[in-house]
Order: C-alpha cells, then structure tokens, then sequence
C-alpha cells in the first residue's frame, strides 16, 4: 500500500468513526464528494490545503491524520453479506477501532487481496493483513479453503484469522483449529463478541502496527 492509498485509508477509517458518509464528509471539508471518494481510494493527488480541511472536518489535528495513514495495521474482512459487513464495520466503530478495513466480497477476492494476483498485482506481498476476519460460507471459493490456502504459505501463514459463523458448531471450528484459525466470532457480529475477540487474539499488537525492531511474523505468537 503506497503513501496515497494509506492516507485514503486513515480518512475512511476516521470517517466510518464519526459515522459519516462522503456526503456528509465533503460538505464538512467543503470539497467535492468525488474528491473525497478518490482521496479514500488513494486515486487523488493531495494539496496541504485539502489535508488541512479533511483534518478539521475529521476533527482531528493534520499530524494525527498523517500519523494515523502509517502506523495502523489493516485488516482484512471476507464478508459476501452486505448487512454482516454493515454490522462488523459499525461493531469496530463501537470498539474504537480505527484500522483500515478492506472488505472482500468473495474467497476468490480474498486470495487475490492477499497473494498480490488479478486485480491486486499492484500490491506487494509484503503489505499482507495484520488480521483475516474469515466467513465460511463464501461464494466462488470456500472459507475453509480460503483458510487452508494462507495458512500452507510461508508468506501468510503468520497472519491471525478469525473465523466468522453463524453456529458454535464444535464439528466445523474444531477443523478451522485444526487448519491454524485462531479464534471465531459468531455473527452478526457485535461490540461484544469483537471484544471478545480482541481479547482472545490480544490485538493490541495485531492493530497497531510494530516498531521497527519489532519482527512481522513474531507477532503471530501472541494470541492464548
């Protein structure tokens, strides 16, 4: 993710926060609501000015919107339900949870995003997801698979996945354990059980993105 993409990302992320939509927002900022809309697609090219008048509309100061597009890990939610993904996004908000979010619609979708293929050849393998929130029921290719896909590569294989389910079905998430799932959620998925969660996987480091004498993959140790 380049420089432009991790800004649009912070101003998407602040945005969802203060339960705004790109309307709302432009006329906040007192800017276009296409402008805003290639701003949080990293597809803009960015004046001080416009910084400043996101910032005050974000009401936040520019350094902490700047700060914000560089420190904060992303997370990665496989969801084909416009609703649970409506619900998920507003369970972060309640959470205080600010990271940038990038929504798959689609297993297919989902390994693309993650291995840099098809329309994500321009990512770089190295910007992989600190978190896989994972639905099993997934069109085009399967949640399980989508799973036993990150976990078989070295490249993946550290990311936490967080299954989301409907049922406590012993059956289905003893296999999701067996093939290297760290935990589940049962959807819809709420402030509650995201705590939960957050508890379980200990995101604070998983949200928050390591210093750099921190290594990547060791992180993957942390969750109980």
């Amino acid at each position: 993710m380049n420089i432009a993409e991790r800004f649009g990302a912070s101003v998407r992320r602040l945005r969802f926060l203060l339960g705004l939509s790109q309307e709302e927002l432009a006329e906040r900022a007192n800017l276009h609501r296409t402008y805003i809309a290639g701003i949080e697609g990293g597809a803009r090219n960015l004046t001080l000015k416009s910084i400043d008048k996101l910032a005050r509309a974000l009401q936040v100061s520019v350094a902490t919107l700047l700060l914000n597009s560089n420190h904060l890990g992303e997370i990665l939610l496989v969801e084909d339900n416009q609703d649970d993904v409506d619900l998920t996004l507003q369970a972060f908000r309640k959470a205080k949870i600010t990271n940038p979010i990038q929504v798959a619609g689609d297993g297919a979708e989902a390994l693309e995003y993650l291995f840099c293929t098809g329309r994500f050849a321009e990512r770089r393998i190295e910007d992989r997801p600190y978190l896989v929130l994972l639905d099993l029921d997934l069109p085009k290719i399967a949640g399980m698979e989508v799973l036993r896909r990150i976990k078989a590569d070295e490249r993946t294989k550290s990311i936490p996945v967080a299954i989301l389910t409907v049922s406590q079905d012993e059956q289905k998430l003893d296999e999701c354990h067996r093939s290297g799932a760290h935990t589940y959620i049962v959807k819809p998925v709420d402030f509650q059980g995201l705590s939960q969660a957050t508890r379980r996987l200990n995101l604070s480091w998983a949200l928050l993105e390591p210093s750099e004498t921190t290594p990547r993959d060791g992180c993957a140790n942390s969750p109980g």
